[in-house]
């Protein structure tokens, strides 16, 4: 048997893979996220499956269904939001499982900051506004940041900030980025992004713990911070410049030539 790790993507139920779905849709024990993984998804889980919502277990429990299915002989689908690898305690469950030589595979899913993204119809990275994402979060009860890894480090390089499990601590991502951002720089809240509730907050650093108050937003909220949201005053793409040369381009010129096309 093998239990197979599934990114079941960032809410909506048909963002979910192709090799994903059809891992639950075969896997005689499905175990998920029910808090974060849409319904939908584990209800195409085979007929007579066990289907069972872990948001109430902890790990050793967990692992107990996982060891008995093992005994069984019966492939696990364990079903994570989002992308399994940004914040999906696995790495966990994956220790326990070597230890007990289970073996298990991962299947990507699309990350929450890329279903936010989608929604919102825009590109993180612009041509000299912003080149870089930075995925992170802010200390919280379940653990603390590394050192070096505060926004007060993070800020310094100006990149388009993806900063999850945060909505509590809009004052001190306020304090800490404004030095760096500016007071008038552009956020999103993102609510629930590709769930039918999604919630889309436009603001800035210095209006955004109002706006989320006001909006009753306390959960479930990715925080976007970044010069490229709403910007229109950046640089075309050199890539798709008439004039810019690259290997692909001069092939299809030469292609185009021996076929009797172009110039």
């Amino acid at each position: 048997m093998t239990v197979y790790f599934i990114g079941a993507g960032p809410g909506a139920p048909d963002l979910i893979t192709v090799r994903g779905l059809k891992l639950i849709e075969r896997c005689e024990t499905c175990l998920y996220a029910g808090s974060l993984v849409p319904a939908e998804i584990v209800a195409a889980a085979p007929e007579g499956a066990r289907v069972i919502d872990t948001a109430p277990l902890h790990l050793d429990q967990i692992i107990a269904q996982i060891k008995a299915a093992h005994k069984r002989g019966e492939d696990v689908a364990r079903v994570h939001s989002g992308d399994p690898s940004i914040y999906g305690a696995t790495a966990e469950q994956m220790r326990r499982l070597d230890a007990l030589h289970i073996p298990y595979e991962t299947v990507p899913g699309v990350p929450a900051f890329a279903g936010a993204a989608a929604r919102l119809n825009t590109e993180l990275t612009l041509p000299e506004i912003a080149q870089t994402i930075i995925l992170t979060r802010t200390a919280g009860k379940a653990s603390p940041m590394p050192e070096g890894e505060q926004l007060e480090v993070l800020g310094q390089s100006g990149a388009t900030l993806a900063v999850h499990l945060s909505v509590r601590n809009l004052a001190y991502v306020e304090k800490a980025l404004t030095p760096f951002y500016g007071a008038d720089c552009p956020v999103v809240i993102a609510y629930r992004a590709t769930w039918p509730d999604e919630k889309f907050i436009f603001t800035t650093l210095l209006q955004m713990r109002g706006r989320a108050r006001k909006e009753k937003i306390t959960r479930t909220a990715l925080v976007f911070v970044g010069r490229v949201f709403g910007q229109q005053k950046f640089r075309d793409s050199a890539l798709y410049e008439e004039g810019f040369a690259h290997v692909l381009r001069n092939q299809g010129k030469k292609k185009n030539r021996r076929l009797g096309g172009g110039s």
